[in-house]
């Protein structure tokens, strides 16, 4: 009897350490770290377009930039150009257009006119030269002045055409053309109807081509025969004359024969 007690005591605690062990090899693993994904880093905020530098190494653009700075006009392109998505799309005219420009003379505007006139030589967003073909079909393009004074563009075989009511010209070089700022040279100074009116000077007529007719003063032939012809004949008023002192020769000469017989 004490034999099979101890029997089933050792076989009890034999199982029981079994289900221990087999316990603890059957329990789940430890659940693993996960590695935390890194944040992207933000994109790089675009880079700082100076237009008075681009303006000033660019020229011949001094006038331009003079008339810029002295409106205050330099602080509009440059929020335009730095703090907004749609950019900025300057013409720029070169130093010899202002000297040309005679009639009408920007010296008679007023300080609003002529910051009115300066924000018209640009658009309020940026324009690429290919973009010009679809907007020559969109007709009168508002630019930063606002309201009536408006471009109209016309695009020639890639030649991009200005007219400003006043005044019309072309684009003949890029000067800058980087997103959001493009600039491009023009050869005339952008006149807005809304400050010159439309009173347009008309333009000079070329003028004609030299006459190779014979001049008035120089004698044709038919006035050279008259001529000749006229010097060859006595005029009306000799032979007249002639007349008259033939008729008194011949009276004189009766009475001084009857004269002779009476005495």
């Amino acid at each position: 009897m004490q034999f099979s007690r101890n029997f089933m005591i050792i076989c009890s605690a034999l199982l029981l350490c079994s289900s221990l062990t087999y316990g603890q090899t059957a329990s789940p693993p430890a659940p693993v770290a996960m590695t935390p994904t890194p944040t992207p880093a933000p994109a790089p905020a675009p880079e700082y377009v100076n237009l008075t530098y681009l303006l000033s190494v660019a020229g011949p653009f001094h006038t331009f930039l003079n008339y810029l700075e002295s409106t205050k006009v330099i602080d509009t392109f440059q929020s335009q150009a730095n703090n907004t998505e749609q950019g900025i799309t300057i013409f720029i005219p070169k130093d010899d257009s202002f000297k040309g420009l005679k009639k009408p003379s920007l010296s008679n505007l007023s300080d609003d006119q002529l910051k009115s006139l300066i924000l018209f030589h640009a658009l309020p967003k940026y324009y690429a030269l290919a973009d010009f073909n679809d907007l020559s079909t969109k007709g009168p393009i508002t630019t930063l002045a606002g309201g009536q004074y408006t471009l109209n563009f016309t695009d020639d075989s890639g030649t991009v055409h200005l007219d400003s009511g006043w005044s019309k010209t072309k684009v003949s070089s890029a000067v800058h053309s980087t997103d959001p700022v493009a600039i491009y040279q023009v050869n005339k100074v952008l006149l807005p109807e809304a400050i010159f009116g439309t009173d347009i000077p008309p333009t000079p007529a070329p003028s004609p081509a030299p006459d190779i007719s014979p001049s008035a003063d120089s004698p044709s032939a038919d006035s050279k025969e008259g001529g000749s012809l006229s010097k060859a004949l006595p005029s009306d008023s000799a032979s007249h004359r002639v007349m008259k002192l033939s008729i008194w020769s011949h009276l004189v000469l009766a009475v001084l024969g009857g004269l002779v017989l009476l005495f």
